[in-house]
């Protein structure tokens, strides 16, 4: 039986001299319909033109293709950003609406006549309803499928896409977590630099 057609994994790779060629030690040249061969290394590499990403759709055709591919690396990473910013401030809306009925209650009930319900509530902080909790998963399943999809692209090993995540994680960081420091809250400092896992 002739295996020359068939890899270890039973991808079928191309036969043509230029596909072969181009391929680096510890890459796959997997074949398709009419003859199109994606490019994918499990070792560090700079591919380019051919290389596919995630499905085989995203396969890389041109040097334009692939530079729109960082761009919207780059912009996906800053995406990341910005969920983490807005799970933050959403759950500083919910502390300020709470602190804000909690305020109201205080001043109805008259100087100096606190409630003891009131002061429960003071002391082990704001559980959020059943409404709000649903948008805080919301917010915190997009922060984990977005991480787990940046994973996927590293995992690639490509170093032009590994460039872009650390350039997104430079600007999302830039531009979504210049805040004020110094209030008594956590700062983006003390949390993990890392999202990989949600």
């Amino acid at each position: 039986m002739d295996h020359s057609g068939h890899d270890m994994s039973g991808a079928t790779t191309t036969s043509s001299a230029p596909a072969a060629a181009a391929t680096t030690p510890g890459s796959h040249s997997m074949g398709g319909m009419g003859g199109n061969s994606c490019k994918i290394s499990m070792l560090w590499n700079w591919n380019t033109i051919d290389s596919c990403f995630i499905t085989r759709s995203w396969h890389i055709k041109s040097s334009g293709m692939f530079a729109g591919s960082c761009i919207g690396v780059v912009l996906l990473v800053m995406t990341l950003e910005l969920l983490r910013r807005s799970v933050k401030e959403y759950d500083r809306y919910l502390l300020k609406k709470a602190a804000t009925a909690t305020s109201v209650v205080t001043s109805g009930s008259g100087k100096g006549d606190v409630s003891p319900s009131t002061c429960v509530t003071r002391s082990k902080g704001y559980r959020p309803n059943f409404l709000e909790q649903a948008i805080r998963a919301l917010l915190h399943m997009l922060q984990f499928a977005v991480a787990y999809f940046v994973m996927l692209l590293a995992m690639y090993y490509n170093g032009y896409i590994i460039i872009c995540i650390f350039i997104g994680a430079y600007l999302g960081s830039f531009v979504f977590h210049w805040e004020t420091l110094g209030l008594g809250g956590q700062t983006s400092a003390t949390e993990e630099a890392t999202v990989c896992c949600g």
